[in-house]
């Protein structure tokens, strides 16, 4: 097993690690911050680093595996769909968000296994998944040391820091949200030929 897919194994790993830790109740603040929160944002930035690592590693070494192609995009999901699940128990993100992004996820994935067996037809990734891939990490990096709900910015209960946070994070998931949508919409128009 070659570097990039064990660092595409180690990122599947930490996805545990990032739900206990919201179990543990751990009580202490660090700038008003809850340390478990902190905890939680350090292994998902460290998981999103290695998303980037595996796949620049596998292409500079000439290390494209068939195991690659389909564990990468998958850890990546996980990934981001654990993280926004966590920000929905914890109150601070609508269920709307992680619905819309899972349902694009089953759109495209149901899109490459057609596309695998008719051929192995590919649509390159648009400017819309990558907006989309960009604004996702941001957003829930932002969004775990923000320690209040989605939206609350324009609720007029926010005021300095907490408000700029806030509205960063909403502003952050409100494109990632409509990338999302607009790179599955890219996803259907591109294999209207292929269901055809």
């Amino acid at each position: 097993m070659n570097l990039a897919n064990k660092l595409t194994i180690f990122r599947i790993i930490l996805v545990p690690i990032l739900i206990i830790i919201p179990l543990l109740g751990l009580k202490q603040e660090w700038f008003g911050i809850p340390i478990t929160w902190i905890l939680v944002d350090i292994i998902f930035i460290i998981a999103s680093i290695t998303d980037k690592l595996d796949g620049y590693i596998a292409r500079s070494r000439d290390q494209v595996t068939t195991f690659g192609k389909f564990l990468d995009p998958l850890a990546d999901k996980i990934l981001v769909l654990a993280a926004m699940i966590l920000l929905v128990e914890d109150g601070r993100l609508p269920a709307w968000i992680p619905i819309i992004v899972l349902a694009r996820e089953f759109i495209v994935s149901g899109y490459r296994l057609v596309a695998v067996e008719k051929g192995g037809v590919v649509i390159a990734a648009s400017k819309w998944g990558k907006l989309k891939t960009v604004t996702q990490m941001i957003a829930i990096v932002l969004a775990f040391v923000d320690m209040n709900p989605f939206w609350e910015c324009f609720r007029g209960t926010l005021s300095g820091g907490d408000f700029i946070l806030n509205l960063i994070v909403t502003i952050f998931m409100l494109i990632q949200t409509v990338a999302t949508i607009f790179s599955g919409y890219d996803y259907l128009k591109g294999s209207k030929k292929l269901l055809k």
